[in-house]
């Protein structure tokens, strides 16, 4: 029996992961500040033995060194995300993203313990050669456009990574999530599944930024966390980067209109320019779509949810939260 520590694990994907961990027989320790998650995510934890919670910040050395010194493995989640807050407040996410990874490796290393790193689909920023392979290049907008904050500040923690298992032989693991969803997940934040189920759901416009032409991939958290499992029981991954997230690519517009399809909403879809919601000079890529070649070579993970089960699974949940 391992004891994982995960940081951020009262969130959506963090909740999801605690589950399977403890589903295999296996202790979860779990720090979180509650910024982009809630409370009640992790009552249904709270008391089992084999989980313990912890109400901080990654940047607090005690906490951290405490929390390294007691886990077998790290699971370093943790992060400032979200469209918004990253367009509202870019140095907090620069502060947490790079200060908070920097103080998990410095215990990780001090208490010789394995982190595995989550990144994320936005270190390609507008890059155009598709599927997204992890050995690409990437292309970064300017600067002054906070948007490509987060993803820079995930770059860096990604170098971070590699230069620790590079000067240290340190065990590091890098998966690079993309657009990942399923039932719990919060449309607080500028997640968009949950955002137009919900604006459906209550028959109130379903509002798509900029021109609906830009396309995504979605996967569901279920099959995620059994992607990060297999990375986590497999040591050829160890110095190594792996994209993680569906293979099923959708235009905000088309999916704007199945899910008003599937919700039976009377919802219209309407069209909001980016500098109405986010602000002057926003910028997106058109398209985010991952090979998993690399991953599926060394763990055999490929997703199994679909699109429509996905989408199903969302709106079901979220019908269950707007009764009560």
């Amino acid at each position: 029996m391992e004891k994982f520590l995960i940081t951020g694990g009262a969130g959506f994907i963090g909740c999801h992961l605690t589950q399977k961990i403890l589903t295999n027989n296996h202790k979860v320790s779990v720090i979180d500040n509650f910024e982009t998650s809630d409370r009640s995510n992790i009552e249904k934890f709270l008391h089992n033995e084999n989980y313990n919670f912890t109400f901080g910040d990654i940047r607090d050395d005690e906490i951290m060194n405490d929390l390294s010194k007691d886990c077998d493995i790290i699971i370093h989640l943790a992060a400032a995300v979200g469209v918004q807050i990253i367009v509202d407040n870019p140095l907090h996410v620069l502060e947490t993203n790079i200060f908070g990874t920097e103080c998990i490796f410095k215990y990780a290393l001090k208490y010789s313990k394995p982190v595995m790193i989550t990144s994320t689909s936005e270190v390609y920023g507008k890059g155009t050669k598709v599927p997204f392979s992890e050995d690409d290049d990437v292309v970064l907008g300017p600067t002054k456009y906070a948007r490509w904050a987060y993803g820079a500040s995930k770059m860096v923690d990604e170098f971070l990574g590699l230069a620790y298992f590079e000067k240290y032989k340190h065990p590091v693991k890098i998966f690079r999530l993309f657009n990942t969803v399923g039932p719990g997940q919060s449309g607080q934040y500028g997640m968009v599944v949950p955002r137009f189920v919900q604006q459906a759901l209550k028959n109130k416009p379903i509002t798509v930024y900029g021109s609906g032409d830009q396309a995504r991939s979605f996967c569901d958290v279920t099959d995620v966390c059994e992607a990060i499992w297999l990375l986590y029981k497999n040591d050829s991954c160890i110095g190594q980067i792996f994209n993680i997230g569906g293979q099923e690519e959708i235009s905000m517009s088309d999916l704007a209109t199945k899910i008003k399809k599937l919700t039976k909403s009377k919802s219209k879809i309407i069209k909001v320019p980016y500098s109405e919601a986010y602000g002057p000079g926003f910028e997106d890529m058109n398209r985010r779509f991952p090979s998993i070649d690399k991953i599926k070579e060394h763990t055999g993970w490929v997703p199994k949810i679909n699109l429509d089960n996905i989408l199903k699974r969302t709106i079901d949940f979220e019908k269950k939260r707007l009764s009560k």
